[in-house]
């Protein structure tokens, strides 16, 4: 339990204030269980919601307002930092993941390999911060995925999470807008390596050397033997076979970090094997939908790197293969040359390949402008035993108009697919 009474900072605390289970930088989640953190935010305050939070039942609110059940500070900020250290310095191991792209899909089998605790979907500051409140005191590793697009994010995740393992999955083109280069990209995202043991992929390690890798082929801690087909992925570590359902090579990779931290803690590696097994990734991030045509669901963001290697994935299957881009975010003055280059690894891969939205042109074949005239084309193509990949960047912050028309965000494309199958 978070008990407001005792806390690692100086506080006023209102005598109906009540121990949480969790804790939330968002008021939407706060219930009688999870209390509420008031933080600034770029256009509104967490002030402003601290009464939906009390309406809602929050046990306690951190803010520096008078209100019933406040946990009264100066700066909330601080306070939620400053407890998150704290609590964070209760565990015996934490891992910190970062890389262009793979992040969650290594966190997802590195914490199963280790039976972690782990974020499932927020990495930025307020979240992992929380989450260290929650679970920083447990006995269990802590995994926890941190994503940047700024300089000089990642020094003040470290700072907080203070990870003994650094794990870096990937380096390629992502935030150039605000990283500028690749080579910022992977200047920011090493400081993670600051951490008393290193890992990184055999892909990344050009940008690192010297640091242990995992992966396949010529790896420091290797899986051997690796199998890569429509039914998934199989391979051996020290002897173990290991099978993936519905697993690329990019998955292959992120057990084998899994396994490779499960032995160096001590763990048995068949028992990790066992859990790594069954493992089910978040949605949009490479989730095959088998049926009378299968489904590719890798819609949860996009790189040059990502789709690339979602490309590669697709070469696998044996049916038609058709690929379904949109529009890569946040890649600056050299967007249009990347698109190109990943428009035409599609031709390589694919069969046949459309491209919606910006740029659609150069991402496919067949170009449409919006979602709902790929659509339509899309459905009159599709036949039995097609596999079809579709990937793009989410455009989160943008209207659910401006998204279709600019091709982003195209979970409505899997969504459409998934309902001309049914019977």
């Amino acid at each position: 339990m978070l008990s407001p009474t005792q806390l690692p900072f100086a506080a006023t605390v209102h005598p109906e204030a009540r121990p949480a289970t969790r804790l939330t930088w968002d008021s939407r989640q706060a219930d009688p269980k999870t209390a509420f953190v008031a933080l600034p935010g770029e256009q509104m305050h967490g002030n402003a919601f601290v009464e939906q939070a009390l309406e809602r039942g929050a046990p306690f609110v951190i803010t520096d307002l008078d209100m019933p059940r406040a946990v009264r500070v100066p700066d909330a900020r601080e306070a939620l930092l400053a407890w998150a250290g704290h609590l964070r310095a209760k565990n015996p191991l934490v891992v910190g993941i970062t890389g262009t792209v793979g992040k969650t899909t290594a966190k997802s089998y590195a914490a199963a390999a280790l039976d972690a605790h782990f974020l499932p979907v927020f990495n930025t500051l307020p979240a992992i911060a929380c989450f260290l409140i929650e679970f920083g005191a447990s006995a269990q590793p802590l995994m926890v995925e941190m994503g940047i697009d700024r300089p000089g994010e990642m020094r003040e995740l470290v700072n907080l999470v203070r990870p003994d393992v650094g794990v870096i999955t990937a380096i390629g083109a992502a935030h150039l807008e605000a990283l500028g280069s690749v080579d910022n990209v992977a200047r920011e995202k090493g400081v993670i390596l600051e951490a008393a043991r290193q890992l990184v992929s055999v892909q990344a390690s050009p940008w690192f050397a010297g640091v242990e890798t995992y992966g396949f082929g010529n790896a420091d801690h290797a899986g051997e033997h690796l199998e890569v087909n429509a039914e998934g992925a199989s391979f051996t570590f020290k002897g173990v076979p290991i099978t993936l359902p519905h697993a690329s090579r990019v998955q292959a990779e992120a057990a084998v970090l899994g396994l490779t931290l499960a032995e160096q803690a001590g763990l048995e590696v068949s028992e990790a094997a066992q859990r790594i097994s069954a493992v089910s990734v978040p949605g949009g991030r490479y989730r095959v939908l088998p049926g009378r045509f299968t489904v590719i669901d890798d819609t949860y963001n996009a790189s040059p790197l990502s789709v690339k290697a979602a490309l590669d994935a697709l070469g696998a299957y044996a049916g038609r293969k058709i690929s379904v881009l949109g529009r890569m975010l946040e890649l600056g003055e050299d967007e249009e040359k990347l698109h190109t280059e990943v428009g035409d690894d599609a031709r390589q891969h694919a069969d046949v390949t459309y491209g919606v939205g910006q740029y659609a042109a150069r991402l496919g074949e067949h170009a449409y402008a919006s979602v709902p005239e790929l659509l339509s084309a899309l459905q009159s193509e599709l036949r039995d035993g097609d596999v079809v990949l579709v990937k793009a960047s989410r455009g989160l912050s943008w209207s659910p108009e401006r998204r279709a028309q600019e091709g982003v965000g195209l979970e409505s494309v899997v969504d459409a697919l998934l309902a001309w199958r049914k019977p």
